[in-house]
């Protein structure tokens, strides 16, 4: 029986780490990996805990498993996140790194943002929330990547 048990806990386990995003929070880390893995980044601002669209972008984009495998094979996911609730404060330190890329990328502070970068941070496109569905999103993100 625990033979079992484990087994199960184990194919579970992997089916998850099959899927999961890997969202870096470090600018310099994502073009990194950009570089080294030859994908585009993809930037996103967000309020993961006021912003409504942020939200739905997350449920209806980010959080599917059709994204999460187109992405994780053709994408690096960078996330900068602005929580307004105290529960959710992020470090002084990823705060300000959150700051200076809106600073760069974000200028009018539009929430959600979604910037597509080339390995060396330049702008290949930008977008929001859409409705539409995660395949649709994918179509519109490439469009960008020449």
């Amino acid at each position: 029986m625990n033979k079992y048990v484990i087994l199960l806990s184990l194919f579970l386990l992997s089916l998850n780490t099959a899927f999961s995003q890997n969202w870096e929070t470090d600018f310099a880390k994502a073009k990194d990996l950009s570089s080294k893995e030859h994908k585009p980044i993809i930037l996103v601002f967000q309020g993961s805990d006021w912003c409504a669209p942020c939200i739905k972008l997350d449920r209806a984009i980010w959080s599917t498993d059709s994204f999460k495998k187109y992405a994780t094979e053709h994408y690096v996911m960078l996330k900068a996140d602005f929580p307004k609730r105290k529960k959710n404060a992020l470090s002084p330190e990823q705060t300000k790194k959150n700051a200076t890329l809106a600073e760069k990328y974000n200028k009018n502070g539009i929430f959600p943002f979604v910037v597509i970068l080339d390995s060396k941070g330049k702008i290949l496109g930008e977008t929001g929330y859409k409705k539409v569905t995660p395949e649709e999103y994918i179509k519109l993100l490439n469009s960008f990547i020449k």
